[in-house]
This record gives C-alpha cells, structure tokens and sequence, in this order.
C-alpha cells in the first residue's frame, strides 16, 4: 500500500488530518499528487450524515486537479508530470448500454464515486480528494488542458460539467434562449458555458443582489423570481430552464417560464418534486435532470472551457482552512467555489484542523 496524508471524517462535521493508505498502483492506475480540490454542497451533505460508528471512512473531495506522479505498467496516455483533473466518477462496469454509450455517469451498476464509493475489484471503499494523493484507473484521469488554471478549473470537474451534460444534451447553441435559476457553484458555470454557446442568457434570482454579477458573467438581464409581475412577463420566454436551486422547491413557478416545446433541467435538488401534469401539457414543456457526465463529455467540456477561457469564480483556502469553507459554504458565503489547496499537506502534523 502507498500512505499520503488526507483529510477524514472522524465524526459528524468533523475531520482530521490523517495519514491515508492508497492501493498499490494496478497495471491501468495513474497515481495522482493533488494539487487542488474544490468543495462542493455534496460533501457538506456526506459529512453531516457521517456516523464513525459504521465503520465505514470518509474522506470527501471529488473535483480535483493536480499532477501524474507515476503510472502503472500498462499506462500509454499518461507520464509523470501531466496535468491531470479528475471527477466524481472513477469507475463503471464498461459493457452495460449506458457504459457502451459513453454515459458512464448513468452505468446500470452505478458508477464508482470518487469517495464513499466501493472499488470495484478489491471492494474496498474509495477515499476521495481531499489528500494529497489519488490513485485511479487512466481511463477516468482527464488531461488538464495547458490553457486552464488548476485551481479554478477544478469545479469543472463536477460544477462544470453537471451543466455541461444538460446545456449539450438538449442543443444548446446561438439563439437559443436559457434561463438559469440560482447563481451559485453550478450556477454560474452554467451561465458562463451558455453564453460561450451562443444563448441568448437570463439569470433568475431570489433577490436582485447578484444583477451586477449576472451581467459580468455574460447573461443579459437578471429576473427576480420573487417579483410576480416580472415572472408573468418572462412566461413562456425561454427553450432551456436550467434549475440549479439546491434546497427542495417547487419546479411550477419555473415550469411557467418553459417555452412551448422547452425543458426544464431540475439539477440542483435531487430530492423528490411533486408535479401538476397542467403545467407540463400546457405547452408540451419537458422536465428532465442530469448528473455529472461520460468520460468523453467530460474531455470535450474540458477542451470547450480551455477554447473559451472558461474556469469557475474561486477562493482558494489552504486545507487546513477546510472547517472554514464548509462553514461558509453552510451560509452561501461563497462567490462562487471554494477550492482547497493541499500543498499545506505536506508539512502538516497529524491532529485537530486548524478551525481558525
């Protein structure tokens, strides 16, 4: 086994600095050293239902970038010293339809999470990117194009491209009219990837605060949703609804603004929603969702965002300020990622996080 040093969960919202066992590079492995790694609403989620007692590990982390440090046997694609990103999807079965589709996010087995997921071959659980080294399969290491900042594109590798699957899977391209609900970590992605398409983009906003932000990422006007009459004169506006809202809501005041034909993209909320069938016949409006994406669109949301010079809004916190972002994170105290630098790693003792 190979030892780094991680961040893992000891408790409820709690984690330590700890040394972490990696496999011993299999023939198709790339060791990665993790130069950077954002932190998404995902992990608060994972650390807040985190229970030691079940003896399972958790450390979090699963948009990550960093540098190949060794590569197995049988690597070709890769050598020491690549920039390399990866996701939240480390593995899939490969033969299933999805699989064979180039949709591993959608694997009929279900694919294996960067963290908290069970490795595929030994069954042992996968430890995620808060740690100054990843080991994973070459197939689901992406090479980090020269022209992205490492530190700002890591959120590409889930923010980026949960907006980039639906923005691509239901044609978006110039003149197309996009709505997006929320402007947070994925959010504001999506307004950056859908005026780089070529959309006619509006953000919608619980408040008007985030107008002056809206317009310098690209969108041309902000709607306020809590605003009835405005809301009443953008029904039926828009071809693509993209919902980034990730507290439970309901899709029906949104479902209003779907031009005939349209969809709206649930993305943000993965919980149930209830639905009046009304407001999807009245104009044959579609509800659809999305997650993450396939190994290849990953790669061509990669080159796209590298073609365009597009990389998420960030602050970057040493690791030892982990406690910090997860608490801002808790109060949408971010503009727009946070990202984690694990250079600190190196020279940190063992122990308590520092909470400062």
């Amino acid at each position: 086994m190979r030892t780094t040093t991680g961040l893992r969960a000891i408790g409820p919202d709690t984690l330590r600095r700890v040394p972490l066992e990696r496999r011993d590079l299999r023939p198709h492995d790339v060791a990665v050293r993790v130069d950077y790694c954002g932190v998404c609403h995902t992990d608060l989620q994972a650390l807040s239902q985190y229970d030691p007692r079940a003896g399972t590990p958790l450390v979090p982390g699963h948009e990550l970038t960093g540098v190949v440090s060794e590569t197995g046997s049988e690597v070709t694609a890769f050598t020491a010293g690549d920039r390399v990103a990866v996701g939240n999807i480390v593995d899939a079965c490969g033969a299933c339809a999805m699989c064979t589709a180039g949709q591993e996010n959608f694997c009929h087995s279900f694919p294996t999470l960067t963290y908290a997921g069970t490795d595929r071959q030994d069954g042992t659980t996968t430890l995620g990117g808060f740690s100054r080294e990843y080991v994973v399969r070459d197939a689901f290491a992406h090479r980090l194009p020269d022209g992205l900042d490492a530190a700002a594109a890591a959120p590409l590798l889930c923010a980026g491209v949960t907006v980039w699957e639906p923005l691509r899977a239901l044609g978006v391209g110039t003149g197309t009219r996009v709505a997006v609900a929320g402007l947070g970590g994925l959010g504001h992605l999506a307004v950056k990837l859908a005026v780089a398409l070529g959309a006619d983009t509006t953000v919608l906003s619980r408040t008007p605060d985030k107008r002056e932000d809206a317009l310098r990422l690209g969108a041309g006007d902000l709607v306020v949703s809590t605003d009835e009459a405005r809301m009443a004169a953008v029904r039926d506006s828009f071809d693509v609804v993209i919902d980034t809202v990730s507290a439970p809501h309901d899709p029906a005041p949104y479902l209003k603004l779907v031009a005939m034909d349209g969809t709206l993209s649930h993305l943000g909320h993965l919980g149930p929603v209830t639905v009046e069938v009304m407001d999807l016949l009245v104009g044959r409006k579609k509800l659809s969702s999305a997650g993450s994406g396939g190994r290849a669109g990953t790669a061509e949301m990669l080159d796209f965002c590298a073609a365009h010079g597009i990389v998420a809004d960030v602050e970057v916190l040493p690791s030892a300020q982990v406690d910090t972002a997860l608490a801002r994170l808790r109060r949408n105290d971010v503009r727009y990622r946070f990202v984690l630098d694990m250079a600190d790693l190196d020279r940190a003792p063992d122990g308590e996080l520092d909470r400062r």
